[in-house]
């Protein structure tokens, strides 16, 4: 009996362990559902959810005249919800019923796998109820336009499960045109050019997009949690798409006939510092040109083209004028332990200044600096460093190179680095930077700081826009500046670049040949750089162009005035050609007609608009109303314009057709100037309207 109690209490003991141990359990699960319920399922959301980033559409970067230099296309991932509404509706049979003639339109649409294999793919995403199904990547507008007209995708996102992915892809629609300053934006590495100085106004604000984690580790937006990205501003440059063409063809056409290394052509407007164009080619290795690096912003020892700088400084300082003489000594001059050599052979002593810098003599020019400059030669430095030599142009543009101007302080500085600066050697000058100081010449000594964008636009309108800046406002006195282009239009007419000389127009300009140290192995390779430097037509500077080319080793033609000459000639012939026009007011983008500048119009058609686009707006707008329109805050803000019987009705911002519209049933004869939308009407809005009275409507 004993025994049998024992084993009794033991088994009791069990058991009441086993109640209160499942009371626990209980309890346990009831206050985990009931208490913490709200805690731990917000943890499970934030474990299975999370926000992505969902970019912004870039901006688009145009040339002055409203064409697209860069610009972003849409491309679209297409995924099936295998368990939308559509298609887990068995009575329906949507997925049976079209699955077989879906097969065949992608098989026709994509090309890349037969109807049977299409077929296959999609019953085994349908099988596995895959709410994320990868269809296809990186589709085109228009092959996604016509994808949902496709059996089964027509019937909308819930009944077919259809999912688009949007992601932009970044092209340049001129490809090589000017392809290095305007620049590259891409995903994996640093952007270049305009794309990486005015990323910020074109990159626009990231915007949010709840993801929910599913099978394979794969993630499904979550409808209705997205927080919507604002688009990137558009950035509208100074460049000329023809201009450019010109200037890159010129440069082409003449680095393939000497096989060059590399050049660069600048083309500056004269009154503003606006470049119109800027070239940039360099030979890959299957011998072919592009643009691979930004030549005109990067330095190196500029040649002859530098002597405008040191006449300058001889001029300025009143220690000679152009009539007085300097001894050439054949070309061949010792200066210590070396030996000063005009580029050219020729058999002259004694010439006048100017003679000298229309042969382009090193020895004239070192001399010149020897003779005047020898006891203090940082007083030929200052100079320099006062035309802004010694420092960057600052164009709005990373990656200019920085200059070196010597002065007796510098580690280098030796007996004959005087002389040799006067003639582009120990210096070191980008083509932009000689572009700006001859543009100083043509703009009667006034320098202006080069730039290339005009404004950044936000829905057609300027939100920031960038005026001609002054760097200096004169380079030099009158009387020297007279004399310096006298002598820049003598090299034309009696020097090294005559064969330039056209009778169409005057040419003022200056050639320059510099030998090129090779790494190592100096200057044994004979590389020579070839450039010109001008500005034309002489009698009324509208343009400075600035060719520098780098010549392969050995080449057979290498001087200045034949490799880099003919290229500036060919741009000045075909712009002349063109009919040079006066400059355009710095207005931005006075005839950009952009997809985000808004256009008043019939308030019915604008209801249609935002109501398909689901645009986000304000004010007024119904079907009998004509509103004007602008963005504020975000939205599409509606203003109704008045139109009373008998008055002229006020068009200003709306579109050609509208406006002849409104104007005509008015009783008004119309006359139409320009395209776009209208800018100014002759008769005000709400002006009474006379017998058979004419408007006149400016469009832009």
């Amino acid at each position: 009996m004993e025994i049998k109690k024992d084993i009794l209490w033991r088994a009791y003991l069990c058991l009441i362990g086993m109640g209160i141990f499942a009371v626990a359990i209980l309890g346990k699960v009831f206050y985990i559902q009931h208490v913490k319920g709200d805690y731990w399922r917000s943890m499970s959301d934030s474990l299975h959810t999370s926000y992505m980033d969902l970019d912004a559409d870039r901006g688009t970067i145009y040339s002055e005249e409203g064409r697209m230099l860069s610009t972003s296309i849409p491309y679209f991932d297409i995924r099936i919800d295998f368990q939308a509404d559509g298609l887990m509706d068995k009575k329906a049979n949507i997925f049976k019923d079209n699955i077989d003639s879906l097969s065949v339109r992608l098989a026709a649409l994509f090309m890349d796998r037969s109807a049977n294999a299409y077929k296959k793919l999609l019953e085994e995403g349908y099988k596995d109820k895959d709410r994320y199904f990868l269809l296809k990547r990186d589709i085109k507008f228009d092959d996604y336009q016509e994808l949902r007209t496709f059996p089964m995708f027509r019937l909308g996102r819930n009944k077919s499960g259809l999912i688009a992915e949007t992601k932009n892809k970044r092209i340049n629609p001129f490809k090589l045109l000017a392809n290095r300053t305007i620049g590259l934006a891409r995903e994996n590495s640093q952007n270049v050019g305009l794309e990486r100085t005015y990323n910020e106004s074109l990159n626009g604000v990231t915007g949010k997009r709840l993801m929910r984690r599913i099978a394979g580790n794969t993630f499904m937006p979550v409808e209705g949690f997205d927080i919507e990205p604002e688009n990137g501003k558009d950035v509208i440059t100074t460049l000329d798409v023809n201009m450019q063409d010109i200037a890159e063809n010129a440069l082409m056409k003449m680095l393939v006939q000497n096989e060059a290394e590399h050049g660069t052509c600048i083309l500056m407007e004269v009154k503003t510092g606006k470049i119109k164009a800027i070239a940039n080619l360099g030979r890959q290795k299957d011998g072919s040109y592009w643009e691979d690096l930004n030549y005109a912003l990067q330095v190196g020892e500029p040649g002859s083209t530098f002597k405008l700088a040191t006449m300058i400084a001889v001029l300025e300082d009143g220690f000679v004028t152009p009539n007085n003489t300097v001894d050439l000594n054949y070309g061949r001059w010792p200066v210590g332990k070396r030996v000063v050599y005009d580029s050219e052979p020729h058999h002259l002593t004694t010439v006048t200044i100017k003679r000298a810098f229309e042969r382009s003599s090193n020895v004239g020019m070192a001399k010149l600096a020897y003779q005047y400059y020898y006891k203090n030669p940082n007083e030929f430095a200052n100079h320099f460093k006062r035309l802004h030599l010694d420092t960057p142009t600052g164009i709005d543009i990373v990656g200019e190179g920085k200059p070196v101007i010597k002065t007796t302080a510098s580690r280098s500085w030796s007996a004959s680095t005087l002389p040799w600066m006067a003639f582009g050697y120990e210096v070191l000058q980008s083509p932009l930077q000689t572009a700006m100081l001859y543009n100083a010449v043509a703009n009667n000594g006034k320098m202006m700081r080069p730039y290339l964008v005009n404004a950044i636009m936000e829905f057609g309108k300027p939100v920031k826009s960038f005026e001609p800046t002054v760097v200096l406002d004169s380079i030099c006195s009158p009387r020297t500046l007279a004399q310096l282009k006298d002598m820049l239009e003598g090299v034309v007419l009696n020097g090294t670049a005559v064969k330039l000389q056209t009778p169409y127009y005057r040419i003022a300009g200056k050639t320059g040949t510099a030998l090129v140290a090779n790494g190592n192995r100096g200057y044994a390779d004979k590389i020579y750089q070839s450039s010109f430097a001008g500005y034309f037509p002489a009698d009324d500077p509208q343009f400075t162009c600035v060719v520098v080319i780098k010549n392969k080793p050995h080449a057979a033609k290498f001087y200045g005035g034949t490799v880099a000459g003919p290229v500036f000639r060919e741009v000045a012939d075909k712009l002349y050609a063109l009919a040079i026009q006066k400059p355009r007011p710095i207005n931005g983008v006075s005839v950009l007609d952009t997809l985000m500048a808004m256009k008043g119009g019939k308030g019915s058609e604008w209801r249609s608009v935002v109501t398909a686009l689901n645009l986000p707006w304000q004010g007024v707008i119904n079907n009998s109303n004509w509103v004007s329109t602008d963005v504020k805050n975000n939205k599409v803000s509606f203003e109704s314009l008045s139109q009373s019987p008998g008055q002229v009705p006020d068009v200003k911002g709306m579109g050609l057709k509208d406006a002849l519209y409104l104007l005509e049933n008015a009783g008004l004869r119309v006359v139409i100037k320009g395209a776009g939308r209208v800018t100014s009407q002759s008769l005000p809005g709400g002006t009474n309207i006379g017998k058979e009275q004419t408007i006149i409507i400016e469009l832009g």
